[in-house]
């Protein structure tokens, strides 16, 4: 337990009905349609939670009073965080997989007949094509906090 002084007061405890909401901001921000076909979304929903415990002292009623969005922030930050983060464990994969000598023969053990493929890599192959252009075509954008304000009266005539 930190030791607190009036510099640096304890951190908030965070309660179980605050942990519940946690989970459940993080879990239904899980299923919308651009985080519900990741194989790790149990990674993404753990970050998330992590990220709002961490961040909970930070909250300032006085400037919102919006809690669920100030969550919602952190969770949905802490997905996109996770996403590059095993985007880039993938890329690091493939290289491997791509520069490791096909034509090196496998050691057998006795009784084997067949020589071993790697098949891993023969779909890279057929698929290497495919991949370049969803690498080269995808692009994580935050959303724009700002919104725009509507025209009022003449300005909707004027550019």
């Amino acid at each position: 337990m930190r030791k607190s002084s009036y510099r640096n007061p304890p951190p908030p405890i965070v309660s179980d009905y605050m942990g519940e909401c946690f989970y459940k901001i993080a879990t239904h921000l899980s299923y919308r349609p651009n985080f519900i076909n990741y194989t790790y979304r149990e990674e993404m929903v753990g970050d998330g939670i992590e990220n709002c415990i961490r961040y909970a002292k930070n909250f300032n009623p006085e400037k919102s009073k919006n809690p669920f969005a100030y969550f919602t922030q952190i969770i949905y930050y802490a997905f996109l965080r996770r996403i590059a983060k095993e985007k880039k464990q993938t890329t690091i994969k493939e290289k491997i997989v791509q520069n490791t000598d096909d034509t090196r023969s496998y050691e057998l053990m006795e009784g084997d007949v067949d020589v071993y493929h790697n098949s891993y890599l023969e779909f890279l192959r057929d698929n290497q094509d495919r991949y370049q252009l969803i690498k080269e075509n995808e692009v994580v954008e935050p959303p724009n906090p700002k919104k725009k304000q509507s025209k009022k009266g003449i300005e909707h005539f004027v550019d």
